[in-house]
């Protein structure tokens, strides 16, 4: 330490080191100070320099909650922080619990179609949760991602589609029929030519003439270039002639006569170097010419949108590689495998000639298959089903990536090119119509398994319209209890074991039973719909019932808040025996009920912070806090263990179903070993 240096303010060069619990040091200025004890009453002793060190360390000081900056409220003392953690309104948990749920096959219809016409009471588990999956996938399944030729659309005014600029092309080309025509007026422009072959107009692919046409335009418009430079060397060698005859007249004759030698030359020579100077694809040399002349971006675009020809035309050598680019030996077929079929395609050449030579080339023909050829008019052919189609087009692209009426590679060489037409009677569609947009007027129908299958990892389900997450928020305590009787006891017994469906259910009989209710409480296991999730709601006897109807008759309407007319330290009380879904059903009764549920929300309830987007004047934007949401959870009371119902057995069911046939055989049936045995008892 340097002698001389100032000291900072409550800093001590003794008790910078001293951790002596019976230090005896004397007090002396800038070197130590007194000993003391913590006055928070943690055992801790420290030199009185320390204190505000010891702040930050001592269990007992009250401080705020870890969450604090998530919405937690709450202050408490270090040493509890850790167990204020596990019930903390702040701590928040999302289950994400995940499962598939795939549409009705046409051959299970039967059982779907009749609990489609009873969904007017009250369904049962398996099936309530099936709809709500069903809701949810019908608004996120968007009609134009399915069926983007079938919406609506705005046509501007002046502006020309691809097939309409095709037309115009093919026209201008059948009309250049040869080299005489001027060029300047219908010359086919680079967007023409790229509309014309990209263009799916049958009559556009087939009339192959106006693509020899186009070519044979181009080879003449080279020509005329050609002759244009001639003529221009001609004029500026005659300029040259006339002023070498002005100051050398004497020599006169001598430069006429080499004058009319290099025009004769010329002349001669222009129609053989007409394929040596222009750019066209088919003359020799091009490749050349344009690498000197032109920049190596217009080079690359050359090669771009003429490579085929350049092929075609022997200019450019194809990418297949050849016998003499390998040292291994002589080059073998490889098979080749796509991401899509992992077949060997059978449209593979191992010659090379086989690829690149149009005179092996297989003539092709375009075929075009329509509902027209059936012989029946557009008014009777029956309309397609919104739902199934949708599903159907949906699961394709699940399942294989690609929509039906979307071209698909076959093998690693050709393309199939598939087309598939629908007939909606809802069709053109909204931009902005999903699918529960389009049968909003319909009554409810059962389009999806009531079964449902765990996520593997051989799902993608980042993509998957079919999966389906739970998604309800917790607090950390919560969790546990909402995970094991929701999606262990509930959910994963519906298929037989919490409730039982009769063995007939696959002819189409709709009976179910509750084989399991929770011990010790007088309640069973709904559905709820408005927070897509299990409750428990108990029972209540019928007399209670009976006697409550009696009384509002008898007393008036204004009898019935009976609640509302006791203490507020009753209500509290009697509050804080529900649990969380019944605390958020209460809150919404009344004002009063809202304010008594209130003074339970740091203890039962959850905060979240809700952010939104703020967007400056200069263009920036941030997102801020702008309030705390108090809320209580979907958690209905824990259930520990499960008992039996009183439901009568199955087979009581099975004396009456409509579905049960049973088929009484009354004459004797021999038996298939029978004669055999008889056989070998009679030679014995």
């Amino acid at each position: 330490m340097v002698k001389g240096r100032k000291m900072p303010v409550g800093h001590h060069e003794h008790c910078d080191k001293c951790h002596n619990v019976h230090c005896q040091v004397p007090v002396q200025i800038s070197i130590s100070c007194v000993v003391i004890k913590c006055r928070k009453n943690c055992g801790a002793t420290l030199h009185m320099c320390k204190q505000e060190e010891h702040r930050h360390l001592c269990p007992n000081e009250t401080v705020p909650c870890l969450n604090a900056s998530y919405g937690c409220p709450l202050t408490m003392q270090r040493h509890r922080l850790a167990k204020h953690l596990e019930a903390c309104p702040a701590s928040v948990v999302c289950c994400s619990q995940e499962w598939n749920r795939w549409p009705v096959s046409e051959m299970d219809r039967t059982f779907y179609r009749n609990v489609s016409e009873n969904l007017q009471s009250e369904p049962d588990l398996d099936v309530a949760m099936a709809l709500q999956d069903q809701e949810q996938l019908f608004r996120s399944i968007q009609m134009k991602d399915i069926f983007p030729e079938l919406m609506m659309e705005e046509v501007a005014a002046g502006v020309k589609g691809p097939a309409e600029e095709a037309t115009l092309s093919l026209e201008c080309a059948q009309y250049a029929e040869n080299g005489c025509t001027r060029m300047e007026n219908k010359e086919l422009s680079q967007e023409e030519r790229d509309a014309l072959a990209t263009s799916r107009d049958v009559e556009s692919i087939e009339n192959y003439s106006s693509w020899e046409k186009i070519f044979a335009k181009e080879k003449e418009g080279c020509k005329q270039t050609v002759k244009n430079l001639n003529k221009k060397e001609e004029k500026g060698e005659e300029k040259q002639t006339q002023a070498s005859s002005n100051s050398q007249g004497e020599t006169r004759d001598s430069h006429l006569n080499q004058d009319s030698t290099a025009a004769a030359a010329a002349a001669a020579a222009a129609p053989s170097t007409e394929g040596v100077t222009g750019l066209a694809p088919w003359q020799d040399g091009v490749l050349e010419r344009l690498g000197k002349e032109a920049h190596i971006g217009e080079y690359n675009m050359y090669l771009v949108h003429n490579g085929t020809m350049l092929i075609n035309f022997g200019q450019l050598a194809a990418c297949t590689p050849r016998e003499k680019d390998f040292v291994y030996g002589n080059l073998e077929p490889i098979e080749v495998k796509t991401i899509r079929s992992f077949n060997v395609p059978t449209s593979y050449r191992a010659k090379r000639s086989h690829l690149k030579d149009p005179t092996r080339k297989t003539k092709t023909a375009h075929q075009c298959v329509d509902t027209a050829d059936l012989g029946v008019s557009i008014e009777d052919l029956p309309a397609c089903d919104e739902v199934s189609a949708t599903l159907l087009c949906s699961l394709e692209k699940e399942m294989k990536g690609h929509l039906i009426s979307e071209s698909v590679g076959i093998d690693g060489l050709y393309v199939d090119m598939g087309t598939q037409t629908y007939n909606f009677p809802s069709a053109p569609f909204e931009t902005d119509a999903s699918l529960a947009d389009v049968i909003a007027a319909r009554p409810r129908g059962l389009y999806v398994h009531v079964e449902a299958e765990p996520v593997t990892r051989r799902h993608n389900k980042t993509s998957s319209a079919f999966s389906y997450m739970c998604g309800h928020f917790f607090r950390r305590d919560e969790y546990r209890s909402h995970f094991r009787n929701v999606h262990s006891d509930i959910q994963a017994s519906l298929s037989g074991w919490l409730q039982q469906r009769c063995p007939l259910a696959y002819l189409g009989c709709t009976f179910a039973q509750t084989r399991l209710h929770p011990a010790g409480q007088r309640a069973t296991i709904k559905f709820c719909p408005n927070i897509s999730s299990f409750v428990l709601q108990p029972l209540v006897p019928s007399s209670l019932c009976e006697d409550t109807k009696t009384s509002a008759q008898r007393n008036g309407l204004h009898n019935l808040d009976l609640l509302a007319r006791l203490p507020l330290e009753i209500l509290q009380h009697i509050a804080g025996y529900l649990d969380s879904f019944a605390l958020s059903q209460l809150s919404q009764v009344s004002h009063l009920m809202r304010d008594v549920c209130a003074t339970l929300l740091q203890d039962r309830g959850m905060v979240s912070l809700k952010w939104e987007k703020k967007t400056y004047s200069h263009g920036g934007s941030s997102w801020r806090c702008r309030k705390k949401v108090w809320e209580f959870s979907s958690l209905f009371s824990s259930v520990d263990r499960w008992s039996f119902s009183d439901a009568p057995s199955m087979s009581d069911h099975l004396k009456t179903c409509a579905f049960y046939q049973r088929q009484e055989l009354t004459e004797p049936v021999v038996l298939a070993c029978l004669a055999e045995v008889r056989g070998i008892v009679g030679a014995k």
